[in-house]
């Protein structure tokens, strides 16, 4: 069965090109492409959209803006986009003003009834791109994803990243009687970490599984650290690990683990294998996205607590990590300074982690048949 077409639907004035003061691109030198669009819509194009440019041209062919005056600027536009590979499959234009109240205006779908009833394109993969809330509303009327640019919205790089790379993102909020946790990632971006627990050190090492496994990530926790520092820890580690596994979705085209080494879980399968150094201290790990919770660790720290956070902690948090990500995680961790082992330890995991969410385009066998 053939795959179901995409289509993008795309205004022109302040999404392709800017919109001058009086909202006529009358005449040449009014013509300014928006920032980053050619390479962005290479992009979506190379992934196989389709595009329908959908643009409300205010009285078109009257006195106030003669059509001579729209097509010069209209054809330079569209020449220049095609000398970048750029083609629109379909130019739907109206020219009606708002006070006449026609459904072909934006946002209704006048002009756009033939495709409503061709069942052979994704309304679920299709998306309108605009700069307005009428594009907003376009899309909800055509049942597709809305996206804003300009002023207010996203850039054309980011609006090309969302159709294409179809982000790995998940927003997590855990409440329990001990602790108030809000978790958001994006597997597909980096970004500085964002985190606020109320225990110092423990923001730090969180901090490193952002920053070295590559993946952008905000954590706020409230907890009883008047009681002391155990939920506080333990519901954070579950929380991630459950904004890791939804962001994963069914993990297809995941690295998923490396090609060597090989951690005894069990399937005993390959794993990603990191090993990290801290000054004198040292940390290895084996991670497999499985999908089944298994929990290793070989270790023995120097003293009981490094800043607010105690090094019993350490462990317990990778243990639940594993159990709400769904992996296998074998930690060992050798040195004599426990500010170290600890920081090897986070590091490591998290060298590991961006070794096995990175996408490879293909699916990693399994003999189950799935993850």
């Amino acid at each position: 069965m053939n795959a179901l077409r995409r289509i993008l639907f795309v205004d022109r004035d302040g999404c392709l090109i800017e919109e001058p003061a009086d909202e006529q691109v009358d005449r040449y030198e009014k013509l300014k492409l928006m920032p980053g669009v050619i390479a962005a819509m290479q992009r979506i194009v190379a992934e196989g959209y389709e595009l329908v440019m959908v643009s409300n041209q205010d009285g078109l062919g009257t006195p106030a803006f003669p059509e001579a005056d729209f097509e010069g600027p209209q054809q330079l536009l569209l020449q220049i986009l095609a000398s970048q590979g750029i083609g629109f499959r379909e130019i739907l234009i109206d020219r009606s003003l708002a006070s006449e109240g026609l459904d072909t205006r934006k946002p209704g779908v006048g002009m756009l009834r033939h495709l409503l009833a061709d069942d052979s394109w994704s309304r679920v993969a299709s998306a309108v791109v605009g700069d307005r809330e009428t594009d907003l509303q376009l899309a909800a009327n055509l049942g597709v994803r809305g996206i804003r640019v300009g002023p207010g919205g996203l850039a054309w790089s980011e609006v090309a990243r969302q159709l294409c790379d179809q982000p790995r993102t998940a927003d997590v909020a855990r409440h329990t009687r001990e602790t108030q946790i809000r978790v958001r990632v994006d597997l597909d971006a980096e970004a500085e970490p964002r985190i606020r627990t109320g225990l110092g050190y423990f923001d730090h090492m969180l901090e490193q599984l952002g920053k070295h496994g590559g993946f952008a990530m905000a954590l706020e926790c409230t907890g009883d650290l008047h009681v002391d520092e155990h939920h506080t820890v333990e519901d954070c580690a579950l929380a991630l690990g459950e904004a890791l596994r939804r962001a994963l979705g069914d993990r297809r085209g995941v690295a998923r683990y490396g090609e060597s080494t090989v951690a005894m879980a069990v399937e005993a399968p390959p794993a990603v294998s990191v090993r990290l150094p801290m000054d004198e201290s040292r940390a290895s790990v084996l991670l497999d996205l499985s999908g089944r919770p298994v929990f290793v660790f070989q270790g023995r720290f120097p003293r009981e607590r490094v800043g607010e956070l105690p090094t019993e902690l350490i462990p317990h948090f990778f243990r639940s990590l594993a159990e709400a990500l769904g992996a296998t995680l074998h930690l060992e961790v050798q040195g004599d300074n426990a500010h170290h082992m600890a920081e090897a330890c986070f590091k490591a995991v998290a060298r590991a982690l961006r070794a096995g969410i990175r996408r490879e385009g293909r699916v990693m066998p399994s003999t189950k048949g799935s993850l």
